[in-house]
C-alpha cells in the first residue's frame, strides 16, 4: 500500500502530552538493550505486505511478458513490493505513530517497549537502505519507483509533511504507492522501460480505488486520532459519511475499468469486473449499516473481491499489450 522526530513532551502533536507514560518508557530504555527479531518482524506488519505483492504480480502479469525466463527477477521484484518496502513504511509508521499508536494499540512494539529507545527510527533507516539497494539491482524504472514510494512512505508519517494528518491526502499517497507503484514495477521490471500505456492506465485506476480501502483502515483508530489531530476521514466527516466516500471511491475506479475494457476489447473481462462489482455492492450494503463496526469485516471480506478484479484486468490487457511489443 509510507510515514523528525519528537522525544520530548514539548515536540509531540497536541493532545499528545496526554499519553501514557509507557510512549516515552522505551525511548528512555537502556542504551544496550537490543529488540528481539519477533519484535523487529512484528513491527514490519507482514500482514500488510500482501496489498503491494500482489499489485506487483498483477503489474507483471500485465506486462505481456512470459515468466519463464525471468522467475528470480520476479521473486526479488515481490520481496522489495512486500518485505522490504512495505515493510519499511510500517516500520517508519510506527516509530512517527508511537504517540497514537500509544493510545489505539498500546501493546505494539514501540509503545509496549519490546523495540527500545530509538531503535524503530534505526530500523526504518536501515531497511530505507536495504530496500533502495536491492532495487538498484532490477533497473532504472524498478529504482525510481522504489525512491519514491519510499519518499513517500517518510512523508506518509514524518513531519513537517506528515501526509496522514489529511486523510484525503494521505490515503491518496498510500493508495499510489501500494497498488499503482508496485503495479508500475511489477510491469517495468519484465520490460526493462517504462510500461505501456494500458498497464498504467490500470495501476492509476486501481491506485484511486485503494484510497477508499485506507479509509477503512482508519476506522480502528478513531479515538486515538481524534484525540491527537490526526484529520482521517472518519474523523473529518463522520464515521457514516466516510464510510460512504470509501465505497464510492471503491466502486467508480473498477466501473471505469469496466468501460475501458469494453473499448479495448477485452469484453468478457469486464463481465467479470462487472460481476465483482455488483458483489462488493451487495457487502457494502451491509457495511454501511454499522461502518465503525464492520469495517474491520469489509477490510477481510469485501476488499478481497476487489483485488480480484485487478488480476482480471491484468489479464485482459495482458495479450494486448504483448502484441505491441510489451512497451
Amino acid at each position: 500500500m509510507i510515514h523528525g522526530t519528537a522525544t520530548d513532551l514539548s515536540e509531540v502533536p497536541t493532545g499528545a502530552q496526554h499519553a501514557p507514560p509507557s510512549v516515552e518508557a522505551s525511548a528512555h530504555a537502556t542504551a544496550h538493550a537490543l529488540p528481539q527479531p519477533s519484535a523487529i518482524l512484528e513491527l514490519f506488519k507482514p500482514i500488510t505486505w500482501f496489498p503491494p505483492m500482489w499489485a506487483f504480480a498483477c503489474g507483471a502479469v500485465a506486462s505481456g511478458v512470459g515468466w519463464a525466463d525471468h522467475l528470480w527477477t520476479i521473486v526479488i521484484g515481490i520481496l522489495l513490493a512486500g518485505p522490504m518496502v512495505c515493510a519499511t513504511s510500517q516500520a517508519v509508521n510506527d516509530w512517527f505513530d508511537r504517540h497514537v499508536d500509544a493510545i489505539n494499540e498500546p501493546n505494539r512494539p514501540i509503545p509496549s517497549g519490546r523495540i527500545p529507545g530509538r531503535w524503530g527510527l534505526w530500523i526504518a533507516i536501515a531497511w530505507t537502505i536495504c530496500s533502495l539497494a536491492v532495487a538498484s539491482l532490477l533497473g532504472t524504472w524498478v529504482f525510481v519507483a522504489a525512491i519514491l514510494g519510499l519518499a513517500l512512505a517518510w512523508a506518509y508519517s514524518a513531519p513537517p509533511l506528515r501526509f496522514k494528518q489529511n486523510g484525503w491526502i494521505g490515503n491518496a499517497a498510500c493508495g499510489f504507492s501500494y497498488e499503482g507503484l508496485a503495479w508500475f514495477t511489477g510491469t517495468a521490471v519484465l520490460v526493462s522501460a517504462f510500461p505501456d500505456w494500458r498497464s498504467i492506465t490500470l495501476a492509476v485506476l486501481y491506485s484511486i480505488g485503494a484510497h477508499g480501502i485506507m479509509t477503512l483502515n482508519d476506522y480502528k483508530a478513531i479515538d486515538g486520532d481524534e484525540q491527537l489531530g490526526v484529520n482521517s476521514l472518519p474523523v473529518l466527516l463522520g464515521p457514516e459519511r466516510a464510510a460512504q466516500v470509501a465505497c464510492a471511491v471503491m466502486i467508480a475506479p473498477q466501473l471505469v475499468v469496466v468501460a475501458f475494457l469494453l473499448a479495448v476489447g477485452a469484453p468478457w473481462h469486464a463481465a467479470a469486473i462487472a460481476a465483482l462489482v455488483i458483489i462488493q455492492l451487495t457487502m457494502m450494503r451491509r457495511f454501511l449499516a454499522r461502518p465503525v463496526e464492520r469495517a474491520l469485516w469489509y477490510s477481510a471480506s469485501g476488499v478481497p473481491v476487489f483485488v480480484a478484479g485487478m488480476m482480471v484486468a491484468a489479464f485482459a490487457v495482458r495479450p494486448l499489450v504483448a502484441a505491441a511489443g510489451g512497451s
